[in-house]
């Protein structure tokens, strides 16, 4: 386990603005993809306002490690609490998104050891050894992660991705996991259903509230699930263009912001995730966990330790789309949506203490 600083040569960030500088761009979209002025005007800020070095200084501020497990090379940041008896807390992100996403979090919860990776094919958690990362697999190298550690006792959580990966871990490693707390929000979840086989049939066409679902199910199938359809089967055809130009990562990303957050990200942090994926190259990575989930039927094992579901945005489609055992905790916020830890970072803050808090 060896001690990492993020240190982008600055040749790297130079061939980013030459890049950017030669970008060639499409005629206006007429709708169908995020907007030409909304990508030409973020591309001109990375180009000339955004400042990485600031950013770089920033994230270093953050203790973080990189070792190897299951032959992946593994990043994380690890965040010690001078809080007596402080419980651990693994906090995993998704896609697309990177390690940063909990930089805010991080810094209100002092009373929490906070252990934050980067997840397999994931920014300094790239390139990927070989093929077969799925989130059961992942989930494997957390637990031995958190041993390695020396953590006898932890929680975990997670968001999209981060989300799968968590129950994974809870599932294997119910010994050692004290509680499971995931978030989800309205769309995520109706997305979701989609995958799930013969959900549509059981809806009821007169319900309203079956009605709506099943609208966002459509809405997903035939407006919004492009990127998904393209990474879970040919990640490697749109990975050259991940990996050439900056321009294909920034919208690639930005698009799924704009469209998963109630109100803008601020543009300096959406930059700093961008920046991550480009001078890692780990888009097109990235994009390959995602087939390989996608093509696999090992979701892992169901926890079996206390759960907690933090719905942001909610209405009531979630419950229903969301089936959970006696005794989950449940909490519903009207505000944020799919990013929290970057929308409503109090707020989810207070959720985890409230649920880790009485866990043991």
């Amino acid at each position: 386990m060896d001690t990492f600083r993020i240190e982008i040569a600055q040749t790297d960030v130079d061939d980013l603005h030459a890049r950017l500088d030669r970008t060639r761009w499409p005629g206006d979209g007429w709708g169908r993809g995020i907007e030409l002025a909304e990508v030409r005007e973020l591309a001109g800020y990375w180009r000339s306002g955004f400042d990485w070095r600031a950013a770089e200084r920033r994230l270093n501020k953050l203790p973080q490690a990189v070792t190897e497990i299951d032959g992946q090379r593994v990043h994380f940041a690890h965040v010690r609490s001078s809080t007596r008896n402080a419980k651990a807390l693994m906090l995993t992100h998704g896609f697309p998104s990177s390690f940063a996403e909990f930089e805010e979090l991080i810094t209100l919860l002092p009373d929490f050891h906070l252990v934050v990776p980067s997840l397999p094919g994931y920014t300094f958690s790239a390139p990927l050894a070989g093929p077969g990362w799925t989130m059961a697999r992942m989930a494997r190298a957390w637990k031995t992660l958190m041993e390695r550690l020396g953590y006898d006792r932890y929680g975990v959580h997670g968001g999209d991705v981060g989300a799968g990966v968590s129950g994974a871990v809870a599932g294997i490693d119910g010994d050692h996991v004290i509680g499971v707390h995931v978030c989800t929000d309205p769309v995520t979840a109706a997305a979701t259903a989609t995958f799930i086989p013969g959900m549509a049939d059981r809806l009821d066409p007169d319900d309203p509230l079956d009605k709506l679902i099943r609208q966002r199910m459509d809405a997903f199938t035939h407006e919004d699930s492009g990127y998904l359809a393209i990474q879970n089967t040919r990640p490697q055809t749109i990975g050259y263009g991940l990996t050439d130009s900056p321009v294909l990562q920034l919208a690639w990303i930005a698009e799924k912001f704009a469209e998963w957050t109630e109100r803008p990200v601020d543009r300096d942090r959406l930059l700093t995730n961008v920046s991550l994926y480009w001078h890692t190259a780990s888009g097109v990575t990235a994009a390959h966990t995602l087939y390989e989930q996608a093509h696999s039927a090992d979701w892992g094992s169901p926890p079996t330790v206390p759960q907690a579901f933090a719905v942001f945005g909610a209405d009531e489609t979630v419950r229903k789309l969301i089936p959970t055992p006696p005794g989950t905790r449940w909490t519903e916020f009207a505000h944020a949506r799919h990013f929290p830890a970057l929308e409503a970072p109090a707020d989810l803050a207070e959720d985890l203490r409230a649920f880790f808090g009485p866990l043991s």
